[in-house]
């Protein structure tokens, strides 16, 4: 089963369980894989009569992420977690570094 589809399963049983810190963290990293597949697209120069207008005008082409691409995405996540609990833990915000290293940790699982 790829890392997308775990997530997800993961996503919809912590749904299911009402489990709002894992729901969050869970659709917090699907959001940066979906983010990470976006083909930028410019419509920079465009006349305003050629701008794209409408329901969706404004959607970006995806391009599908291999495993490896999804597991690096996985592994900034975790990083960027586990270097704000340090800026927490320095300022002595020990609740908040603990809950941003249990979210490093909960996004880490998926890696192993």
């Amino acid at each position: 089963m790829s890392l997308r589809s775990r997530l997800q399963d993961s996503l919809f049983r912590a749904m299911k369980d009402r489990d709002r810190a894992t729901v969050s963290v869970l659709r917090s990293t699907i959001a940066a894989i979906d983010n990470a597949g976006a083909v930028s697209g410019s419509s920079e120069g465009l006349a305003i009569e050629a701008s794209p207008i409408g329901a969706g005008a404004s959607d970006v082409s995806r391009k599908a992420l291999s495993e490896e691409e999804v597991a690096q995405v996985l592994r900034l996540e975790a990083a960027e977690r586990e270097d704000a609990a340090r800026v927490y833990r320095n300022s002595g915000q020990l609740e908040g570094a603990d809950l941003l290293l249990e979210e490093a940790a909960l996004i880490r699982g998926f890696l192993d």
